[in-house]
């Protein structure tokens, strides 16, 4: 299992799905702050929760996730997409089966607290790419796109 916001999806994100589907047999895809009516303040991020950082809606994300998915080949029944309260560890259980592998790559503290997170609550994760530096900013693809310059 991977997760993210996908706002929007990037070809970082390309990576990170291409890294995970190579290690499992059908790939479970996480939409973090699927309801902006949920989405909390993270202490160990300043922007996550702000409306301007999360301008696409959950079905929007979906139809993203699943268009790359279906240009990468992955046949639909290799591939789940679900939403995923990230920040509500009590409903995980809800949503994603016990024995998933969450596959997580590590670029800040924010992501280093959803591994411990995880791993607190008996999860399996396994970080992928470890020291990898992060060369895609959603939050900068944003701003290009609002701003007419070149974002792709």
């Amino acid at each position: 299992m991977v997760h993210g916001r996908f706002q929007p999806f990037h070809n970082g994100h390309l990576e990170y799905l291409r890294a995970a589907r190579e290690l499992c047999d059908t790939l479970i895809v996480g939409i973090t702050n699927p309801d902006p009516t949920l989405i909390v303040e993270e202490p160990t991020s300043e922007h996550r929760h702000l409306p301007e950082s999360n301008p696409y809606t959950y079905f929007q994300r979906l139809l993203m996730v699943r268009e790359v998915l279906r240009d990468e080949g992955a046949p639909d029944e290799c591939s789940i997409i679900i939403p995923f309260p990230i920040n509500s560890p009590e409903r995980w259980r809800y949503y994603i089966p016990p024995n998933a592998i969450h596959y997580v790559r590590v670029f800040s503290d924010w992501e280093q607290s959803k591994v411990d997170r995880l791993r607190e609550h008996g999860y399996a994760v396994e970080v992928l790419h470890p020291g990898i530096e992060k060369e895609i900013e959603a939050s900068e693809v944003r701003r290009r796109m609002a701003s007419g310059e070149d974002w792709q």
